[in-house]
């Protein structure tokens, strides 16, 4: 037997808001509306392909057809294929950061590694689409990750005060370290609690940081 499904839906309010239905023939909507709308369900559908299938296993139809939008709604957003999903991502990680900032901690490495454990698990089909499938975009996906991982570092030395401790690249390491168990997690299919991981990773991240003597 293998492993659980993969939850196939994004949770609507954390990094995406599914839109209220639009109205059916005549209606007084103003257009920004309605193309804001159609460009968050672009967003939803593309991130939730990218979950399920992969890079490679979706095109602009296969977003359109989810989003139940059409070909040409599609292209007054975006691009190509690419522009949407690096838009879904850019999308992923500034929610991703603004909530680590807001997250109960205690201002110290484990209580990042919970906060940032207990976000993914927020919604673990964008984790999925933008920790685990992300990658297949290439160098423009990598860069992006290496810049959100040097802010996430940032922000955990800012935290603990340790600007003239451990080295950033300490905490660079050890965010790398922390994100990789968790992708890895978010890979093996189902609905796993990342929180759960966070008691063990929080002792050996931390030493991984300790001031250097």
């Amino acid at each position: 037997m293998g492993p659980p499904p993969v939850p196939d839906r994004i949770a609507s309010g954390v990094v995406f808001t599914t839109p209220a239905a639009l109205p059916r023939g005549r209606h007084e909507l103003p257009r920004e509306r309605i193309v804001a709308a159609q460009r968050e369900k672009m967003l939803i559908a593309a991130t939730e392909l990218l979950a399920g299938e992969g890079y490679r296993g979706f095109g602009v139809r296969e977003i359109c057809a989810r989003a139940a939008v059409s070909r040409a709604a599609f292209y007054e957003c975006f691009a190509d294929k690419d522009t949407c999903v690096y838009a879904a991502y850019d999308r992923f990680i500034e929610v991703f950061l603004a909530r680590l900032t807001t997250e109960p901690g205690d201002g110290a490495v484990g209580g990042f590694v919970t906060s940032y454990l207990r976000v993914l698990n927020s919604d673990r089909v964008a984790a999925r689409a933008f920790q685990v499938e992300m990658d297949a975009l290439g160098r423009p996906a990598r860069q992006r990750r290496r810049e959100a991982i040097e802010r996430l570092a940032v922000t955990v030395r800012d935290l603990r005060g340790d600007a003239a401790g451990a080295p950033l690249s300490a905490y660079v390491g050890a965010i790398y370290a922390l994100r990789q168990i968790a992708s890895d997690a978010l890979d093996s299919g189902g609905e796993p609690d990342l929180t759960a991981l966070a008691p063990e990773l929080s002792t050996w991240l931390t030493r991984m940081v300790e001031d250097r003597q």
